[in-house]
This record gives structure tokens, sequence and C-alpha cells, in this order.
């Protein structure tokens, strides 16, 4: 044990590497799952004093060297609203990460699962500070960390709570670089149905569109439903197409969480976070703001756009898998649609 409490001494800095033998103690061989991630499953573990969560990348996720180019990346990069990367292992075919442990679990848990647990539905004050968590992340990500990193796959279930209902955002695994000088990054289709903007039909990707993913969260987060639920009837499926009928309609409180009393008592505050989140679903991405002034917006210190467009669903988003990336000849394959799971 000494050993490995002096290797968690080193934890400033570059992240720590790890021997698989190491992991498996800390985690008693992998035995209590906290969940499925992108790219393999998370197990709870202790290292000395230290709560850790061990993800267990399956072997046809990523080779060698993305693996330790992500790692580089991720664990350079310290933000409160970010996860924490503590440290790796790459050890024949294992590959592992190590970070700070979550208690609270991923958002979706809290937003949408509550049929599954009695957790009271949460206060609109927490929602507000979760939102602005994640807009914080988003906006080091984007504009402050040395270099421009677009995470693409922002929703839920990488939103990470702590105990006190602090949000950072996880799973840089999908990040792509992007160099300061270049406006923008062409990659394929990568990301969840639901979350992903409209561009992504054309494969011109910027950050923007984390901004359009975190416009759909915020409409969860306030609505404590899923975007795509096909439990529903078909014409309430889609939260998207449903705000777009609202807004036009001027019904925009039918969408307020309706299991919670104090969300309904703060109908106004809520319509106005509606709205900072359909700045951000502007299906122009030139349209959305930039997170840092999304923070400005969340801070009082700015107003949203009030002159935008409300259509947020193109005509033909739901054949995306079908369009593909219109630049290049081959279909993206369906793993590169529908992402980590």
């Amino acid at each position: 044990m000494e050993e490995e409490e002096a290797e968690f001494s080193q934890l400033q800095g570059t992240p720590t590497r790890f021997t698989f033998q190491q992991l498996e103690a800390a985690t008693e061989q992998f035995k209590d799952k906290l969940g499925e991630g992108g790219f393999g499953s998370v197990f709870k573990g202790q290292l000395g004093e230290e709560r850790i969560a061990v993800k267990r990348l399956d072997r046809a996720g990523q080779g060698k060297r993305e693996f330790l180019a992500e790692v580089q990346t991720i664990g350079s990069i310290h933000h409160i609203n970010l996860v924490r990367l503590f440290g790796f292992c790459a050890e024949k075919s294992h590959r592992l990460l190590v970070y700070e442990y979550m208690p609270k679990g991923s958002l979706d848990r809290w937003i949408y699962g509550r049929h599954e647990n009695s957790a009271p539905p949460l206060e609109w004050r927490v929602r507000c500070k979760i939102i602005a968590d994640i807009a914080k992340g988003l906006s080091y990500l984007h504009e402050d960390c040395m270099k421009r990193i677009a995470h693409l796959d922002v929703k839920p279930q990488n939103i990470l709570l702590d105990d006190d209902f602090n949000a950072k955002l996880s799973d840089f695994g999908l990040c792509k670089l992007i160099d300061r000088d270049m406006s923008q990054v062409v990659t394929r289709m990568r990301g969840t149905p639901g979350y992903l903007a409209p561009e992504w039909l054309t494969s011109q990707i910027t950050e923007k569109a984390d901004v359009y993913s975190f416009g759909v969260v915020v409409m969860e987060i306030v609505s404590g439903r899923k975007n795509l639920d096909t439990s529903l009837s078909e014409e309430n499926i889609h939260l998207i197409t449903l705000l777009e009928e609202k807004v036009k309609n001027n019904h925009l409180e039918d969408l307020i969480d309706k299991s919670s009393n104090d969300m309904q008592a703060h109908e106004q505050d809520v319509i106005q976070m509606m709205k900072l989140a359909m700045w951000c679903l502007q299906i122009d991405c030139k349209g959305r703001p930039k997170m840092s002034e999304v923070v400005k917006v969340l801070e009082g210190t700015m107003d949203a756009e009030s002159n935008i467009d409300h259509n947020f669903v193109t005509t033909n988003e739901p054949n995306f898998g079908i369009a593909g990336n219109v630049n290049s000849s081959a279909p993206p394959v369906a793993s590169d649609v529908s992402g980590p799971r």
C-alpha cells in the first residue's frame, strides 16, 4: 500500500502511470461497476485515502498512440468543472484511465431517471448551478485552455456530479483538438443522436457543435425529460420539435418539469433559461453564442440574444445517418454515428 500511496502523491502535474496489478487491487478485481461510459466500463476504486473511478477501455476502442495522446491532453487540462484525470495504465492490451470519483454519478440519473430512484426532483437553484458549471467547463475547453478543444459528445451521461451537486464534464475521449488558427476541423460524425448539431450533415464542425448540444441539455434539465423519448406519444417524442411548437404558440411554460413545484414556482426564470437554450440551438452555427457569452448571460452581466430564429430542427435531421458526410464519398459507419454508449 505504501508504494501505491507514494505513486498517488505524485499526482500533481502529469498523470501517473499505474500498473494493471495496482488498478486491479484498487478496484478489488473490478468488482463495483459504476456504469458504462464511452469506449468501456467504469469501476469504483480506492487508492490510499482517495476514492477513484477507473475506466477500463474496450480493446476495440483506441490504439496505443491515440490513447497516449488522449491521456496527455486530458492530463494537462485542469478546471474545476472538468473531471480530473489522475493517471492511466497502458500495459499489453490493457488501457485504463484513472479519474476522480464523482459520488452522485451522472446527471441523467437526476433529471430523467427519477422513476427508478426515489431522489426528489432537483430544485431550480441546483439546476441553475449545474447549467452554469457545464457552461464554464465548456467555455474553458473552447476558449481558455492551451489547445482549443471541442468535446463533441456533450450529454447528461457525460456530466458528473460530486456530493454537493457541482457538475463536471467527463469523457474527452471524443474531443478533437482544434488548432487555434484553424476555424474548423473536419471530422467523421461522432457523438450521440439527439445532441448532434445540424452542421454534422456537412461535416464542417467547430466548437459551436458543443453549444448546440449544450442547448439540448439545458432543455432536458429544465423539462426533466430526455430529448428523445419514444415512450411518449408521437408528437411529444422529440423535445426540440416540441420547443419549436411551444415557443411559436407562446406556451413555453408547458415544458417546465411538472414533477417539481419549485420549478413551477420559478416559471419566469425557467422561461428565461429556455430562451438562452434557444439561442444555443440556432441551426446556423454562426447564430449561436460562444460559451463564454453563455456564462455571462448566466452570471447576469449580459442579455441573451432575443432576435433569434425559432426553427431549431432541420427538416432533413432524421436522415443524418444516411446523409453522412457531404464532403466524403463514404457514408459514416454506424458506430461513428451513434458514438459511445
